[in-house]
């Protein structure tokens, strides 16, 4: 029975659609990003009145055939900089 519940807890989570939500200035901002040796993309989130976090915006860009050849620290700031730009 809990295995049963907890498959469906996870086909829930994963087919969940989030909402993008409406930034606030009085509230929290949170940037998580990541890259590989193809792609960059990133979420930016915003804390909300009841302490739960929402999506304001998600980024993702595949690199050129020039940023693949970056170092991995570069690739991070590369995302990170791409979130901020947007």
């Amino acid at each position: 029975m809990e295995e049963r519940s907890t498959f469906k807890k996870l086909k829930k989570l994963m087919t969940f659609t989030p909402i993008l939500t409406i930034p606030n200035a009085d509230h929290k901002l949170h940037m998580e990003v990541d890259a590989s040796g193809y792609a960059i993309g990133g979420v930016l989130s915003q804390q909300q009145p009841d302490e739960s976090w929402r999506p304001i915006s998600f980024i993702f860009q595949s690199l050129s055939e020039t940023e693949r050849n970056y170092e991995i620290y570069d690739w991070k700031l590369l995302v990170v900089m791409t979130g901020l730009r947007q």
